[in-house]
């Protein structure tokens, strides 16, 4: 028996071991992507998937970055990003976004790349219901890969574009940025490899400098194709390695160094300041190895991570609710950081005087959870939330947008990041997460929350400089903390019924069926209506919102920042539940319920995975019905709003955006900027009377329901908690208040900031003519523009990065428009770009776009709408708005003949029309000057 039991213990421990090297073993990639890698290195990943259905997304990642650089190549890891839209083999100078946009795919949205540290990845999503685009398209990535022309003469008319790139970035926080990062990065590589590099670098580098890096770094071994979507995965893996197994690798090859930040051991503190900072940080940072996530081991830990940083999220989220919040925001999790590192930071943003308190009290949480760990009633609520999501997940993976596979494969290829699967995610949930304790969160704040490698940056503005603390006083102060007698948190949960009255149901009394929409329409016992379209975009999602007339449009002046406000009264919870009871109540459940009140009406958005509609309905018939008043977390949110004010006149951005609302809305109270005295104007009692009269009578109510909806299933609901809604008489119409831009032509410069950088926005504003048709040509008109301006003003003139066209219509309470030019630029050049603008503006009303634009703008539109229209989101949109409107439901099927009779004459008169000057308004946010004035235009408004 001895013997056999020794036998037994041998096997158990075996067993064990067996256990233990498998959760060290990597685990396998996902199998339903295809992988390999060519002789010469380069690696692919497809897979097929039909979300959306033909479509493909193609990623090119290389595993090189701004780290690569040398000292005389600081920012063209970059800048070769943007040469390669500048010129390839097959696609010379600009004919590569040319075709692209032809073909309907969106420059920027679309089309687009980006430059870290570590790597550099191009972007392409096309059609695949035309093989000529696809294999076009999958020319462009074997372009990309090794093709750049990089012609001179394109590098410097480049130059511009990217200068204009890094001057949009300039500002208070680059500028403190530039001083605390070789701090923060002990002193590593990477302090000096910021990915825009130096100006001295991108004005005078020569052609074979840019060269020298893209001949060394563009490199098979060192890059992988991923593609997604709508193809045949046999076909596209033959291409890719007819098309890349050619590439070749450098004679000379340079190892491609794996750089780190190093861990010293020491701690630092550095104290920064800046004239155009808003607020008081302070931040604590403690640096640690990464551990990476490759393995089932990493998955675990990575979920305790998550656990850890819901429950602690939490906790400071309480802390906010006090009479007097310790500071304006404050928290701490564990994160990534960089250079194979992560950390563990506590953050605070203090009122003015109040760094100790506010620095103290987020210390002190994490010293709490340090000392204490969580409680059993924490971990099962953040376990329970954790569970639902990869439920969630797991029901919607044959739904999975193919963005969303192409990502979990880039951090695969770049960071080693397990990429398993779904299935497989979820069996590791299922067994990783009952099996985590309080022992394994309270070891994992004992690993992170530590004092050595560990960082403390002060930040503020200018002004504030001199009452900053030094670094004795800070450690003064987290010593303090770590010496006081806390106690355990107290974990309170209500166990009280969500509401505190159950409503009597209602009773549906009429169902009307659209079958060319697909939606189904009832009136309830109470009038409310409501529209259901069930659709099979997603398999677990439910998305709604409701919509009634009325708003703050009715109420006068004297108490508009009461009702401009109520929506404060839903943060004090509703029903039985105050804030802090209902978060915990809705812990596992995946529901989202946002009342809002308006300037025109008033109503609620809101969205639940099927399983939780119920939820949804009742928190929602508890906003409406039984909203609570919370005089201390009101005085919380007063005391943070007034703190976050204090310097809001010290940020150019803030003090521009301000003066351009305040002059559109005619110095109105209700379109100028918050104020001290405007928060101080706000009554909770009047606020909170207000927000019960809107909601009183639900008279002229429609709710909007659109995902996975099964009608019947949901009638007994919406008796329940909608049809049992009040009316107590008619609806109250929305009233006109007239506020509208002045009319004339007017220019204003605001003079703000210390960076030699420029804000240009043009505005043409006036009555529309509302129509279906009349929208189409006023976004046709404002995307040909676009296109002219990112050529002329982009890569003609290099004066700009990323200039702008919008258009905004409204038909309610009269129908208006605004068009708006916008771009940033040096200040030198404003006048001569604005001019620019304004002459390609003329030549819409003298000649109209060319044909190609309109051909373009067509393939854009009718490529986004194919995806578009297969998304719950844009049916919930444009069945509230049409309904919202009272404009007919069928608007759809005019879509085709609308978008083809749009033709350069058609939009030369609709140039004509919006864009004649009439009512034109030119603000340009300016370096700081002496004055700042408005004046009339002249006449050419040029």
């Amino acid at each position: 028996m001895q013997i056999k039991n020794i036998c037994l213990a041998i096997a158990g421990t075996l067993v064990l071991a067996a256990n233990a090297l498998a959760q060290q073993k990597p685990l396998p990639l996902d199998v339903a992507v295809r992988t390999g890698k060519l002789p010469n290195g380069f690696t692919y990943y497809i897979r097929h998937n039909e979300e959306p259905k033909n479509r493909v997304v193609f990623y090119l990642a290389n595993k090189v970055g701004s780290i690569l650089e040398t000292d005389e190549q600081q920012g063209l890891a970059h800048f070769m990003e943007h040469m390669s839209f500048n010129g390839t083999t097959h696609f010379p100078k600009n004919e590569l976004i040319n075709y692209l946009q032809k073909s309907g795919v969106r420059f920027g949205a679309d089309l687009n790349a980006y430059t870290s540290f570590d790597e550099t990845v191009y972007q392409l999503p096309l059609p695949t219901d035309k093989p000529d685009v696809l294999q076009n398209g999958i020319q462009i990535m074997r372009d990309w890969a090794q093709e750049a022309t990089l012609d001179p003469v394109e590098i410097d008319k480049e130059r511009g574009v990217v200068l204009e790139e890094k001057r949009l970035g300039k500002g208070a926080q680059e500028r403190m940025r530039r001083q605390y990062f070789p701090m923060l990065l002990n002193q590593s590589r990477y302090a000096s490899r910021i990915p825009i590099g130096t100006e001295e670098v991108l004005k005078s580098f020569k052609p074979e400098t840019i060269r020298d890096y893209y001949h060394t770094w563009y490199r098979p071994d060192l890059q992988a194709l991923i593609v997604v979507g709508d193809i045949d995965v046999n076909q596209m893996e033959q291409t890719i390695k007819a098309k890349f197994g050619d590439l070749k690798n450098p004679a000379a090859e340079k190892e491609r160094v794996k750089y780190t930040i190093p861990l010293t051991g020491q701690n630092h503190f550095q104290s920064v300041s800046d004239p155009e900072m808003t607020s008081i940080v302070a931040e604590v940072i403690i640096k640690h190895k990464a551990t990476g996530l490759s393995t089932a081991s990493d998955y675990k830990a990575s979920m305790i991570n998550s656990l850890f940083n819901s429950m602690l999220g939490a906790r400071y989220a309480e802390l906010l609710r006090q009479a007097d919040p310790p500071y304006i925001q404050g928290g701490a999790d564990i994160d990534d950081f960089l250079g194979g590192l992560d950390n563990f930071s506590a953050s605070v943003v203090v009122k003015p005087q109040g760094m100790e308190k506010g620095l103290k009290a987020v210390w002190r949480e994490t010293e709490r959870v340090k000392r204490f760990g969580f409680t059993a009633t924490e971990l099962d609520r953040a376990k329970q939330s954790y569970l639902s999501r990869m439920e969630s997940a797991l029901k919607e993976k044959n739904k999975t947008e193919s963005e969303s596979y192409v990502k979990e494969y880039l951090a695969y290829f770049l960071k080693n990041e397990a990429a398993p699967g779904i299935d497989a995610e979820y069996e590791l949930v299922k067994a990783a997460l009952p099996q985590i304790t309080l022992a394994d969160l309270a070891k994992t704040a004992q690993q992170y929350i530590r004092n050595d490698n560990r960082d403390i940056l002060l930040m503020a503005p200018e002004k504030d400089k001199a009452g900053l603390p030094d670094e004795a006083t800070v450690n003064g102060w987290l010593k303090a903390v770590e010496a006081e007698d806390l106690k355990p948190y107290n974990d309170e949960v209500s166990t009280l019924a969500l509401l505190a009255k159950q409503p009597t149901p209602g009773k549906i009394v009429n169902q009307v069926k659209d079958a060319g929409l697909g939606i189904t329409t009832l009136t309830l016992s109470n009038g409310i209506k409501v529209v259901l379209k069930p659709t099979d975009f997603k398999n677990n999602e439910i998305m709604f919102g409701s919509f009634s007339p009325g708003g703050t449009s009715l109420y006068p002046d004297a108490d508009y920042q009461s009702a401009a406000n109520t929506g404060i009264i839903p943060s004090f919870g509703a029903g039985n539940y105050n804030t802090t009871e209902l978060s915990k109540f809705l812990s596992g459940k995946q529901v989202a319920v946002q009342p809002y009140i308006s300037e025109r009406g008033q109503g609620v958005s809101g969205g639940a995975i099927p399983q939780d509609l119920e939820t949804a309905l009742q928190l929602c018939y508890a906003y409406l019905t039984e909203p609570r008043k919370d005089a201390n977390q009101f005085q919380s949110i007063i005391q943070r709003s007034k703190a976050s004010l204090a310097n809001r006149g010290s940020d150019p951005n803030s003090v521009f955006k301000d003066s351009v609302s305040s002059f559109l809305g005619n110095y109105n109270i209700r379109r100028t900027p918050p104020t001290l005295a405007k928060l101080d104007a706000i009554n909770l009692d009047k606020a909170y009377q207000i927000y019960k009269e809107r909601f009183a009578n639900a008279a002229g109510t429609t709710f909007v329901f659109v995902g996975s909806i099964d009608v019947e299933t949901i009638k007994p609901l919406l008796e329940k908690y909608i049809a049992s809604l009040p009316v107590t008489g008619a609806a109250q119409a929305a009233k006109d208040l007239g506020i509208h831009p002045p009319e004339g032509r007017f220019q204003k410069n605001v003079y703000k900031g210390t960076e030699q950088k420029a804000t240009v926005q043009l505005f043409f504003t006036g009555n529309f003519a509302y129509s279906a048709n009349e929208k189409q040509q006023l976004d046709a008109l404002k995307e040909t523009l676009e296109f002219r301006l990112l050529e002329r003003l982009r890569e003609d003139e290099g004066g700009v990065y990323t200039p702008g066209a919008y258009a905004n219509v409204a038909k309610l309470p009269s129908a208006r428009y605004n068009f708006i030019i916008a771009f940033g630029c040096a200040p030198q050049n404003v006048d001569k770009l604005i001019a620019s603008a304004l002459d390609e503006v003329e030549k819409l009303k003298t000649q109209g776009p060319p044909q190609v634009n309109v051909d373009k703008y067509k393939a854009e539109e009718l490529r986004s709408r194919e995806t578009n229209f297969k998304t719950n989101k844009f049916w919930l949109s444009y069945l509230s708005g049409q309904l919202q409107n009272n404009d007919p439901l069928t608007e759809l099927d005019s879509y085709n003949n609308n978008l083809q009779a749009i033709t350069p004459e058609s939009l030369k008169q609709t140039a004509q029309k919006y864009l004649s000057g009439k009512n034109y308004i030119r603000f340009v946010l300016l370096p700081e000057n002496n004055s700042s004035t408005t004046t009339p235009a002249n006449p050419g408004g040029k």
